[in-house]
């Protein structure tokens, strides 16, 4: 098991697959490997990488990744749970041409380049990288950077112990730095109120259906007044609370969801990881490997950036 009880330094934790979607979306398709494959998402995250290493200075650093993007636990507790997202894999009109996937291929390129780097990269079976990152946050004894376009992961940003969410606005040159003070400002919640949040208003594009009615800013004055879920139901208990009667209706008749939306929204903090260095590399852990990935992939400038970066990083 993975243990930070002695960890005072800064973690950066990778949304791995949010950050390489962002890149193969970012950088031209026409980026190509020697043999004509696109490698756009590969090279893209590594200049990420980069970049997140040379203007954060970590200290150390854990690519999570999405061992379960749909896991059954949650799905049994919320069947539409990203429903929609595996229909979309399985089913092509008949008048639709099926498009190329040209990103998934690339993974498992990104998976060995990171592992030959040294990179510490962590995916655990029946969780998704949320989940891992909720873990390593949870566990850490040092200030965390979360690097994720997830917005769900506002709920784990705490000031108090230094946890704060770097959201990409436009590839990793531009970043939102997440507090409390940004979450307030925009949401009316803290890091620990946006579960509240995001459970009420849903988000379809994780089949997540909310409370009909209740959207962002209805859900956000709600818990302004009652402050926090518990209190919003005990307000639709209690015939004198200041509830609409449509809200009260419409919260009414959504018990069974809200009852198991808090355990499927909320990530988990108790995955079990691996026992892993997450201390940034100097050099390649596998140079010989590094090589030949770099000749067969045609990497060239962008992982030369990446290993010139984390060798002035851990001499400074």
């Amino acid at each position: 098991m993975w243990d930070v009880t002695q960890r005072t330094d800064r973690l950066m934790l990778l949304d791995t697959a949010s950050l390489y979607f962002r890149a193969y979306f970012g950088v031209p398709d026409s980026v190509k490997a020697p043999d004509g494959t696109p490698v756009n998402a590969v090279r893209g995250l590594l200049e990420f990488i980069t970049r997140l290493v040379h203007d954060h200075h970590p200290d150390s650093l854990v690519a999570c990744m999405d061992a379960d993007w749909r896991p059954q636990w949650r799905v049994d507790l919320i069947p539409s749970y990203k429903a929609h997202r595996v229909a979309q894999e399985t089913e092509t009109g008949p008048d639709e041409e099926e498009i190329p996937d040209t990103l998934s291929p690339q993974v498992p390129i990104i998976e060995d380049v990171l592992d030959a780097v040294g990179i510490a990269r962590v995916g655990v079976e029946g969780y998704e990288a949320d989940d891992v990152i909720g873990t390593f946050t949870g566990r850490a004894t040092g200030p965390v950077d979360i690097v994720t376009g997830d917005r769900d992961l506002y709920q784990l940003v705490d000031d108090a112990r230094e946890r704060r969410v770097l959201y990409p606005l436009k590839g990793v040159g531009t970043l939102q730095v997440t507090d409390e003070e940004l979450l307030r400002e925009k949401y009316g919640v803290d890091g620990s109120g946006y579960v509240d949040l995001a459970l009420l208003r849903g988000d379809p594009s994780d089949g997540l259906p909310g409370v009909p009615g209740i959207g962002e800013k209805t859900a956000a004055k709600l818990l302004a007044q009652f402050g926090d879920l518990a209190g919003i139901m005990a307000a639709v208990d209690d015939p004198k609370s200041k509830l609409t009667p449509s809200q009260r209706k419409r919260l009414d008749e959504s018990r069974p969801y809200i009852a198991v939306a808090p355990t499927v929204v909320r990530v988990a903090g108790d995955v079990p990881l691996p026992d892993v260095d997450t201390a940034l590399p100097r050099e390649a852990r596998d140079p010989a490997a590094l090589d030949k990935l770099a000749e067969r992939w045609g990497l060239g400038g962008s992982l030369q950036r990446l290993l010139t970066t984390l060798e002035r990083r851990v001499l400074t």
